[in-house]
């Protein structure tokens, strides 16, 4: 995949415990195969197990939204791709789309907002310069992209219903 589309950080199969009594992917599986493809992510700006271990660095998640778009069952493949939105010295914005197997359409799509941080505190910190760098080269390669198609929504009913 070119540098400058998202990448696929993960790759899983939907597993017999991840399933409802509806047949489908539980609701909180679907923030937990964001949290693992979050966590390739990381690893993949150099901050894996052995950096954060040895530096006393790690991504803690400030916020996260989740969209629910279609039901998928045991035994699907999915793949999710991550796209940075943008940064600063201590954070990253993100929005991650599962999809099941190869398909085109998301069957989820989340949107984040981690915090790099000193475990010694904890307490906020900027990245290190050679994390930064690699975060600064994705959100180059990023910065084109168009925005994610539920990106950016915030959740409420019309105002038209309300009351």
């Amino acid at each position: 995949m070119p540098d400058n589309a998202p990448l696929t950080v993960y790759r899983d199969e939907v597993r017999a415990e991840w399933v409802d009594y509806n047949g489908h992917l539980r609701d909180a599986f679907y923030m937990l195969i964001f949290s693992f493809a979050t966590d390739a992510l990381i690893d993949r700006i150099g901050l894996d197990d052995a950096v954060r271990k040895a530096r006393g660095r790690s991504i803690y998640t400030l916020e996260a939204h989740l969209n629910y778009l279609h039901e998928i069952k045991e035994g699907t493949p999915v793949r999710v791709d991550v796209r940075l939105v943008a940064h600063d010295a201590k954070r990253l914005h993100i929005y991650l789309e599962m999809f099941a197997g190869d398909g085109a359409e998301p069957v989820a799509a989340s949107e984040q907002m981690l915090l790099h941080v000193d475990t010694d505190g904890p307490k906020a910190a900027p990245f290190d310069a050679d994390i930064e760098a690699r975060v600064r080269a994705l959100g180059d390669a990023h910065a084109a992209l168009p925005p994610g198609a539920w990106q950016g929504r915030a959740i409420g009913l019309p105002s038209k219903a309300r009351g």
